[in-house]
């Protein structure tokens, strides 16, 4: 059952932020907050949009009717043309982004929109018009620890990132931060073809993930869920808005 499950899991496609793979076999990992609705209300309020770090448009795409000459950029080039079949029948120009550097014109946007996307507040605060809205929901140096501590990984991340970091550097951009919200929210894998497959989306998380090189802790937490019936770690998420000056 672990090689079918980790084959299965290994030959799946990855494009883009699409998770349909893990329906059903993990669960959790959402805030109490919901980014989409607030992301589709910032949307319908606002004549300009700029999505930072896309991924494949998933996001973006659900929260059509989208202003005219929204944009999107998108760091990993693989992603780009996933990013650009799916919304330019939207009307949206998918733009390639892989510097902190975003190619959008100064003060060109009412508002700028980020899912687990690198944060620049110098580049969001010079794009944005003047009281122009920033919406970030960001994946906080917590995230997921536990995968880490179980297969005997790395850390995933070099430096504290989290709500207090974030606003310290927003600040400091000039801009007014006008909500804050932090939390660590359950999250559940229930057959280890789904960590994998968790693993092979978020590369970042263990950046030298091979089957082969984890296979024996991979094993034993596959023998977790085989007596427990689950996996479970803690995802770290973080949401400010804040407006340009």
């Amino acid at each position: 059952m672990f090689e079918q499950l980790v084959t299965e899991a290994s030959e799946a496609p990855v494009k883009g932020w699409d998770f349909a793979f893990l329906k059903g076999r993990a669960a959790g990992s959402d805030p109490t907050w919901s980014y989409p609705e607030r992301a589709r209300d910032l949307v319908r309020s606002s004549g300009s949009v700029l999505d930072t770090d896309t991924g494949g448009g998933e996001m973006l795409a659900s929260l059509a009717p989208l202003p005219a000459g929204a944009v999107a950029t998108e760091g990993w080039e693989p992603n780009v043309a996933v990013a650009r079949d799916r919304l330019a029948p939207l009307g949206v120009e998918v733009r390639f982004a892989p510097g902190p550097e975003l190619p959008v014109a100064d003060r060109s946007v009412d508002a700028v929109l980020n899912r687990h996307g690198r944060l620049h507040p110098g580049e969001v605060a010079r794009v944005l018009q003047p009281g122009g809205t920033l919406l970030t929901q960001q994946v906080g140096s917590d995230d997921c620890r536990e995968i880490n501590e179980a297969l005997g990984a790395p850390e995933p991340y070099d430096t504290v990132w989290n709500a207090e970091t974030a606003v310290a550097q927003l600040t400091a951009a000039g801009m007014t931060v006008l909500d804050v919200r932090e939390e660590w929210p359950l999250f559940i894998f229930r057959d280890i073809g789904a960590l994998v497959f968790q693993l092979r989306a978020v590369p970042w998380q263990v950046r030298d993930f091979t089957i082969a090189r984890y296979e024996a802790p991979l094993r034993r937490i596959d023998a977790r869920i085989g007596a427990t019936g689950e996996f479970r770690v803690r995802s770290h998420r973080f949401l400010i808005q804040a407006a340009a000056s």
